[in-house]
């Protein structure tokens, strides 16, 4: 199943106070509403082993898993957490605008003139 999940804000200082990158997967999936089971890690394509070496940091990532994580749980806790280790101010940090995401501002604020235009309340 490569169903994503609705985003799940995440407060910087939640973030910040991980301890390691594992503790950020735990978030993560956390915030996405699982517990660190079965279930999460069939949809990953991983097995407990994996998934307690992830957690323990004694195998690393590959990028597709990682993506595939945090599509899952709906945020991007531990790319944040990384950001964070180096130095990065996570209230500034912010993501790019989609094509989708532009089209639908565009068209609001256009829908929004026009209605100033026609004198017809929001």
């Amino acid at each position: 199943m490569n169903q994503l999940s609705l985003p799940h804000e995440l407060r910087p200082e939640e973030v910040a106070r991980k301890q390691s990158l594992g503790a950020a997967i735990e978030l993560c999936a956390e915030v996405g509403g699982y517990a660190l089971d079965k279930h999460l890690q069939i949809e990953l394509g991983v097995d407990k082993a994996q998934f307690s070496r992830w957690q323990s940091g004694t195998e690393g990532v590959q990028w597709p898993k990682f993506v595939a994580l945090m599509d899952k749980c709906g945020n991007d806790a531990p790319v944040l957490w990384m950001l964070h280790q180096r130095g990065y101010d996570l209230h500034s940090v912010r993501r790019r605008e989609t094509e989708t995401e532009r089209e639908n501002r565009m068209l609001r604020e256009e829908i929004t003139a026009l209605r100033r235009v026609l004198g017809t309340p929001a």
